[in-house]
């Protein structure tokens, strides 16, 4: 009413009271009457139609995680009580020791283009969280009035700002989204829940003293297939991450001056405090001149005043590319860490340990697990990118490198390890996009000369099929000075990528063979007998359905297990998790308890993507609680579950059963995928071509040099198109089929056992349902009846079948009589939402078929991508 009069009121509650007839009553007049008055809409009136209910989905997302702050998890799950557990295991003190000494858990956050919301919404809509916590709060009349009238401007502030972005957001404008989540952590997060994270570690190792929370990012760093992420850009987000980490710590540190008030009349200051503090004054005399007279008897204050300056200054070095002056800046994090370390240790001396262990310590925690940079960069390249780059620059010494048969490469290669002399010069010429590469490994060098090594510490390369590719890294980076084996320099860590069902399956043999290689173990050795693994779920989903994809990546990690125990190397998993359940979403901290036994070993790392990043962390009580569970379930599976809690014989039985379930899945899903229609029906089916407009990331939708087929499609559009028109396949498709032909072999009973028994498969039905649950497939058919061609339109028949077959499988095996029936409240919420969600798919139905028919306008582009927009809303996710 306020924002746009009586008619859009009176249109909205037509269609929401039409919308509720047809999918509460089944009323198929109700139905009809619904499509004939959307399909008479003018644009102009779609518009404002479309933003009226994806308004709602806003506010109805928060209201939702307002709600679920206490409903996330039962409180057996959080750190507490999981130490009690640990404790009451009885667990030695050498293995607690071990694990909390080297603990480490790291979300990495990501630049995938999966949030559809702009960040100027999703602020507001945090906003309006914080005024609903204020209210369920208020008691007194004035504050309730004050806090609805803040809540209405709000609103009327999103319904004013237009949800599309008018240009697509290039790398360092994501670097800036990231780094606003990370700085709200920072600030908001870190200081309560690192407080708690150590004083539950120091009651299982008092002597530890590990950095148990860490966040890493790819922004600036994942160039695999986006061109726009280059060894400039690289550098450039590194000095935005900085500049946004040292502001955090310039404020901190104001924060712990106003505290730490304490007069050496009162209390006298170590010796070495005083020391420190004459030769700061030396160092930097023009603070003395500033702040002397202010703090002469508070010696603390002043040694904050020096370090304030120190970071002040590192900041303006970085800025200008200025270099490093000993004493007037830092050089690294550790330097701060010993001055706040001397502080602690004088407070210490003189009665002032409470004050050391709290400003003190909270600030000290922020350092170790910030940094300067915020985040630890992780940089990402395509194997075919490293194999083109070693090609040229072998031929340039006149050396057939790409000639050579797979195991004369691997020896070449590795040899080449162990030179003394380089492959290129200052005068080496290479095609652009090799010289790129190359520039690539030179860019994480400088960067490690400007910031220190732990900036970036990982180098992920996507498609590893075979040990060679890896090993064409190791060359390049040698070729950058990162690598220098007879000077046991190792500067940086490879990390394989696998993420086909069939790199999955080989991922035992990739890893034996690169650990059998002496020049390459030599480099793990450097690395601290580390090797870490990346674990692709959106790319083995696409290629083999979530079935195949989840049970081959759960072997993968068991085999990989047992090799990296047979060389003598600590494996570190880096799960690469998108945020849709046919991506490997879920809830992070269940999917680690469901991990094969000894593969979460006190460290983990796993990537966070577009919205999850907002639903888990845009809201600082929804952070805290997904970041301790998250910490939680790391350290239960480190100590508790090292050893298989099953008998060897139950764990081939379902093994066993799990093969025949997987197997005929994934030749379901097969069948679906190699379908000659299956192309033609996914391209016109779903709205997945206009998804370049939205704007959403600076990486394309396809890969370069794409033909147009499925597997040139990215995971994320893949995913992003079925959920938009609510078919979800990749969430559900082929598991019925599965648990069918393994019932029928005999394995009924065995799955029964599995899904009440065993938390991997519990897990994965939970997900599994989730997906049925949101799937509509009479929504979906308004899309085929109207857009596909008659020849493909068969493919509806088929994943209608297996739907149907699904949910029949899934409750004969859960017992229950309908889906989602033990999360009553998960039901009506979504069932709410499906009154609202159709109108806008029938919609964009609509608008589909008049611009595919040639009709174009701006209106009609911005009214069907608004259509998307609030789907994408309705639903929680896009891909």
């Amino acid at each position: 009413m306020r924002q746009h009069g009586q008619a859009l009121l009176d249109l909205v509650e037509e269609v929401r009271s039409l919308g509720k007839s047809a999918r509460r009553g089944g009323s198929r007049e109700a139905s009809q009457d619904l499509h004939t008055l959307l399909t008479k809409l003018d644009t102009t009136e779609v518009i404002p139609l479309v933003r009226a209910f994806t308004t709602y989905f806003y506010l109805a997302n928060v209201a939702e995680q307002v709600h679920r702050i206490e409903e996330m998890a039962s409180d057996d799950r959080y750190l507490r009580a999981t130490v009690d557990r640990i404790i009451a295991s009885g667990a030695g003190q050498e293995l607690l020791d071990d694990v909390i000494a080297r603990f480490e858990v790291r979300p990495v956050f990501t630049a995938h283009p999966t949030e559809a919301a702009r960040r100027s919404i999703l602020t507001k809509r945090a906003n309006i969280a914080d005024m609903i916590t204020k209210r369920i709060q208020a008691t007194n009349q004035d504050r309730i009035d004050l806090i609805d009238r803040r809540s209405a401007e709000l609103i009327d502030q999103i319904w004013q700002t237009d949800e599309l972005r008018t240009e697509r957001p290039t790398v360092v404008d994501e670097a800036r989204s990231a780094l606003y989540y990370l700085v709200a952590i920072a600030e908001d997060v870190l200081p309560a829940l690192s407080e708690i994270i150590a004083e539950q570690l120091h009651r299982l190792s008092p002597d530890s003293h590990p950095v148990p929370l860490r966040f890493g990012t790819w922004v600036g760093g994942d160039r695999d297939g986006n061109p726009d992420v280059t060894a400039a850009t690289t550098l450039e987000a590194l000095a935005l991450q900085h500049d946004r980490g040292l502001t955090v710590l310039i404020a901190m540190v104001e924060e712990l001056s106003e505290e730490l008030s304490m007069s050496d009349e009162l209390t006298e200051p170590a010796k070495e405090l005083v020391d420190s503090l004459a030769e700061d004054r030396h160092l930097l005399p023009d603070v003395w001149q500033r702040e002397g007279a202010r703090t002469a008897d508070a010696p603390y204050r002043l040694k904050c005043s020096y370090i304030h300056t120190r970071l002040i200054n590192t900041r303006g070095r970085i800025k200008s590319g200025a270099p490093h002056v000993t004493g007037s800046d830092y050089a690294h994090p550790d330097q701060l860490i010993d001055e706040l370390d001397l502080i602690a240790d004088s407070l210490n001396r003189s009665r002032g340990h409470l004050i050391a262990e709290g400003a003190v310590e909270r600030l000290r925690r922020a350092v170790l697990a910030l940094g300067f940079q915020m985040a630890v960069l992780d940089v990402r390249q395509h194997s075919a990118k490293h194999t083109a780059t070693v090609n040229e620059l072998f031929a340039n010494v006149g050396v057939d490198t790409a000639g050579m048969g797979g195991a004369q490469r691997l020896r070449t290669l590795s040899e080449e390890l162990t030179q003394a002399r380089p492959l290129s010069g200052p005068t080496t010429i290479l095609t652009d996009d090799n010289a790129e590469t190359l520039a690539t490994f030179h860019s994480i060098r400088e960067a490690q000369r400007r910031y220190g090594r732990q900036v970036i510490e990982s180098y992920i390369v996507s498609m590893t099929e075979s040990p060679v590719h890896l090993i064409e890294a190791a060359v390049l980076a040698r070729e950058a000075g990162l690598i220098d084996l007879k000077r046991g320099i190792a500067d940086i860590g490879l990390v394989p990528l696998v993420e086909t069902v069939d790199d999955l399956r080989g991922s035992g043999a990739l890893l034996d063979g690169l650990l059998h290689d002496a020049n390459y173990r030599r480099l793990v050795e450097l690395r601290g007998d580390i090797q870490e693994v990346m674990l692709g779920y959106s790319d083995s989903n696409k290629v083999g359905g979530i079935t195949a994809s989840q049970w081959e990546i759960y072997k993968a990690q068991r085999v990989m297990r047992n090799v990296a125990e047979k060389h003598g190397v600590r494996l570190r998993l880096f799960h690469g998790r998108g945020g849709t359940i046919g991506r490997g979403g879920g809830p992070t901290h269940a999917a680690i308890l469901a991990q094969p036994f000894g593969t979460v070993d006190g460290t983990i790392k796993v990537t966070e993507q577009g919205e999850v990043i907002s639903e888990k962390y845009g809201n600082p009580e929804i952070a805290a609680r997904n970041l301790e569970l998250m910490v939680a379930s790391v350290l239960e599976s480190s100590i508790l579950h090292r050893r298989s809690r099953r008998s060897t014989e139950t764990l081939d039985r379902w093994t066993e059963a799990m093969d025949c379930f997987a197997d005929e899945a994934y030749a379901a899903y097969q069948r679906l995928v190699k379908d000659p229609s299956l192309v033609p029906y996914f391209l016109s089916s779903t709205p997945v071509e206009e998804l370049g407009k939205m704007n959403i990331g600076s990486r394309p939708s396809r890969r370069p040099g794409a033909l147009g087929g499925v597997e040139d499609l990215r995971a994320i559009p893949w995913v992003f198109g079925w959920t938009q028109t609510r078919q979800i396949v990749p969430g559900w498709f082929g598991v019925g089929s599965g648990l069918s032909a393994a019932t029928k072999a005999g394995y009924g009973d065995i799955l029964s056992e599995m899904a009440h028994e065993w938390s991997f498969m519990a897990t994965f039905l939970s997900n599994v349902e989730m997906t049925l649950f949101k799937t509509d497939l009479d929504i979906s058919a308004s899309y085929v009846n109207e857009l596909v061609e008659e020849d493909h339109r068969h493919l509806l028949d088929t994943i209608r079948d297996e739907h149907e077959t699904t949910i029949a499988q899934v409750l004969s095996l859960t017992g229950s009589s309908h889906i989602l029936e033990d999360s009553p409240l998960l039901q009506r919420t979504l069932g709410v939402r499906d009154i609202y969600l159709d109108p806008i798919n029938y919609l964009q139905v609509s608008l589909l078929a008049r611009s595919r028919a040639g009709e174009e306008s701006p209106e009609l582009d911005r009214a069907l991508l608004l259509t998307v927009n609030g789907i994408a809303a309705g639903m929680r996710n896009t891909g």
